[in-house]
């Protein structure tokens, strides 16, 4: 967005996507769950000081690139960050869907300092109330001056938990997800993606077998984002997974179907009598 005129904090107010501190801090825990690992030390340090100025407006900075540095630079003792690590950050954050970034203008035309809009988690990708370990560096990591009066809008409507799930999602399978996405619609996604993986096996196989797969595929998933968490996109990676488990199954009940049929055939000819 080329012209946006610069000026006061409080003029940007419009671009905030939070309604308090407290729910952009639970959106922060998640980018950082997923992608904490997409981003070097001193870039974590410059995301989180980004964070930090982004206070005052949930989710919107205009600071100079240099206040910024300045802050980190007292912080860390004068060890703080180069210009050009902060602006690696920037860009890493802006190809992750995490930050969106406008550039401002003076009154006389010239360049002002940038606009960091702190995007939301998406809604597809975990429930509000995730409940993955997050990373415990990022826990009051918007914590503000006491006296600081900060005006609250309405509060998102709460999500339906794992009660409301659909009728069609079998039940080990959502006793499973749910305790690790208590949300209805996240469960009912992932089911959805069970079915898009299984569509081109689904005439060999039986509500058994689905059901079995999507159990074993979804505790994979679990084991790879706990133990590595480099899974941009959870549900991409667990349809590979399932695709996969399910073009094995279906191979292994099409030759222990065949085999039967052959060892029929032969039994009727006669031909596995021992002469």
């Amino acid at each position: 967005m080329v012209g946006l005129k610069s000026g006061n904090i409080e003029g940007f107010e419009q671009f905030s996507q939070f309604s308090s501190l407290k729910e952009l801090n639970t959106h922060i825990e998640k980018w950082l769950t997923f992608h904490k690992h997409d981003f070097s030390k001193g870039e974590l340090v410059g995301f989180k000081r980004l964070v930090r100025f982004s206070a005052k407006i949930p989710g919107v900075c205009n600071a100079k690139i240099g206040t910024v540095l300045k802050a980190i630079h007292e912080e860390y003792n004068l060890n703080g960050i180069s210009r050009s690590t902060f602006k690696r950050m920037i860009l890493k954050a802006k190809e992750l869907g995490i930050l969106t970034v406008y550039e401002t203008e003076r009154k006389n035309g010239s360049q002002s300092s940038n606009l960091y809009i702190i995007n939301r988690f998406p809604a597809n990708e975990l429930p509000k109330e995730e409940i993955l370990d997050h990373p415990k560096e990022t826990y009051n990591l918007l914590k503000t001056e006491k006296d600081q009066k900060i005006k609250e809008r309405k509060e998102e409507a709460p999500e339906l938990n794992h009660t409301y799930v659909s009728d069609q999602v079998l039940q080990p399978f959502v006793q499973l997800v749910k305790c690790f996405f208590p949300a209805a619609k996240t469960i009912e996604e992932y089911w959805r993606t069970v079915n898009l993986a299984a569509a081109s096996y689904r005439w060999e196989l039986d509500l058994h077998h689905i059901q079995d797969v999507a159990i074993q595929s979804f505790k994979q998933l679990i084991r790879k984002m706990k133990f590595n968490r480099n899974v941009r996109n959870p549900f991409a990676y667990f349809y590979g997974i399932a695709e996969n488990k399910f073009c094995v199954l279906f191979h292994e009940v099409l030759r222990d179907k065949y085999d039967l049929c052959d060892a029929e055939i032969k039994f009727s000819l006669g031909l596995n009598k021992k002469y």
